[in-house]
């Protein structure tokens, strides 16, 4: 059970924002936004970004600020009202990292970052390139620590698309299209994204919306027929009255 911090602390300051972050937030914005949903059973679970990590509360120079994290075990409340991740306080690293590439970040994303995130502790950290390697190395990359040194992740590639498995998440990581998915091998399924959710939310109004009008036409088409089946009795009656 994760313990609630007690303590108030100040907010750190937000980071600056990069020159072209515009061109990566629809791909922050999705991965917060699927890995959220798929862990939100858990209330200890951190699933958040944009936000400075550090070791302590002193910020540097070049300090890091992923695009993503993920953490487990953690206080997420605590660290959202905190406006960062200081790992001498949670305790421990995030376990999960992830960098969305641009033109101003490509470079330093796979070079000083990575040697951050490796010093920092961080078990996996995972870079996305939308434009598919003009900001960076590869489309698609992801590493693990092992005796404190970033190893490789296996990038499979198949038809244009590149994907591998990132065993603290459990999911496979996708380049697509230069779209970003996540992948549930135990499922066989995609996670749904923001726009496929609400499509289905939207689709599932329009079956209910359908149903209702089929329920309400069928009992109007009653009410009818009752009324007719009224009219035709009253008809019966007056004739059988003239008739003697």
């Amino acid at each position: 059970m994760t313990a609630r911090t007690t303590t108030r602390r100040e907010p750190l300051p937000d980071p600056p924002r990069d020159p072209d972050s515009m061109q990566q937030l629809p791909f922050i914005a999705m991965a917060l936004f699927v890995l959220r949903i798929y862990f939100s059973h858990r209330s200890d679970v951190l699933v958040n970004g944009e936000g400075y990590l550090c070791l302590d509360t002193r910020i540097r120079p070049g300090q890091l600020k992923p695009d993503c994290v993920v953490a487990f075990g953690v206080d997420p409340i605590a660290i959202e009202e905190r406006n960062g991740y200081v790992i001498n306080e949670v305790g421990k690293p995030p376990d999960f990292a992830l960098e969305i590439g641009s033109a101003s970040t490509g470079v330093a994303d796979y070079t000083t970052k990575r040697d951050g995130y490796a010093a920092y502790g961080v078990p996996e950290y995972w870079r996305f390139d939308p434009s598919g390697g003009k900001y960076r190395d590869r489309p698609l990359a992801g590493d693990v620590l092992v005796e404190g040194r970033y190893q490789p992740i296996r990038i499979n590639i198949e038809s244009g698309v590149h994907w591998g498995h990132s065993a603290v998440l459990g999911l496979d990581l996708y380049w697509q299209d230069g779209d970003l998915r996540f992948y549930n091998p135990a499922t066989s399924e995609f996670l749904p994204t923001f726009f496929e959710v609400v499509g289905e939310r939207d689709a599932m109004r329009e079956e209910l919306d359908s149903e209702r009008v089929m329920r309400l036409t069928a009992e109007i088409r009653a009410d009818v027929a009752e009324a007719e089946m009224d009219r035709l009795r009253e008809r019966l009656r007056q004739l059988e009255s003239d008739s003697q």
